[in-house]
């Protein structure tokens, strides 16, 4: 039957999803992705899931712990090959790769590794894996442990650089290429320019301090890694 005309309806209102650790974890990921590591707090993510902020200290005791769990879900996107002796150091490059390419997803959680050492469960498996392919190739278990924690500074150092970057993207209004390449060109002008007498390299060799891309320069600073890693390698003989 049809409601008569005087008679109000009440509008439907889209049932909320149930608040569970997983769904604040997935909203606080969202708003780090989007928006930056500066713009999570407990208020927002409440504001997001449309509850009042009390409601998630059932699921999460505060924000450190929401940075944990985030950082732990990133890791999750990480997979590691079983170790092959013989391509140690082959096997240590693409994992790293890989780590750097989530990182690079999620840039700004690069920062939660900083100052902090990550003992969640995935952050373990990642070390775990690691250390396995590095011994199980010959190199010293004390230089596998120093390595992993240089090569994860390298990472989430070279990851972080990449937000900061983006921010000043998002502030000028250009698009990303764009801003690149127009951000270093400028770089390059101004080497150029530099008094020769003082600064003869960097005056001549303007270019090559800015052309190589930023992947060319995370590469060799992990190639330069790995090297000094395979030098620390008892010979066969």
């Amino acid at each position: 039957m049809p409601a008569p005309p005087w008679r109000k309806t009440r509008r439907a209102r889209p049932v909320k999803p149930q608040l569970t650790q997983e769904l604040i974890v997935q909203t606080g990921l969202r708003i780090v992705d989007q928006e930056g590591l500066d713009a999570l707090s407990m208020r927002r993510v409440a504001q997001e899931l449309d509850t009042g902020p009390a409601s998630l200290y059932a699921h999460v005791a505060n924000k450190d712990e929401l940075l944990e769990l985030i950082y732990e879900r990133v890791l999750e996107e990480i997979e590691l090959p079983a170790p092959e002796p013989g391509r140690w150091a082959e096997q240590l490059r693409e994992a790293v790769f890989a780590q750097h390419a989530v990182f690079s997803r999620h840039a700004d959680v690069a920062r939660v590794s900083l100052a902090n050492i990550p003992t969640g469960p995935n952050a373990l498996r990642l070390a775990e894996g690691m250390m396995a392919i590095m011994v199980e190739g010959g190199v010293p278990p004390r230089a596998a442990a120093i390595a992993i924690d240089r090569i994860g500074q390298l990472v989430a150092a070279d990851a972080h650089e990449g937000s900061l970057y983006r921010g000043m993207q998002r502030a000028s209004g250009m698009e990303s290429e764009e801003f690149v390449a127009e951000h270093f060109r400028q770089i390059e002008e101004y080497m150029r320019s530099l008094p020769a007498d003082r600064f003869p390299y960097l005056a001549r060799y303007a270019e090559e301090m800015v052309k190589p891309s930023g992947e060319e320069r995370f590469a060799f600073g992990l190639d330069l890694m790995i090297a000094g890693l395979a030098a620390q390698v008892p010979s066969a003989e």
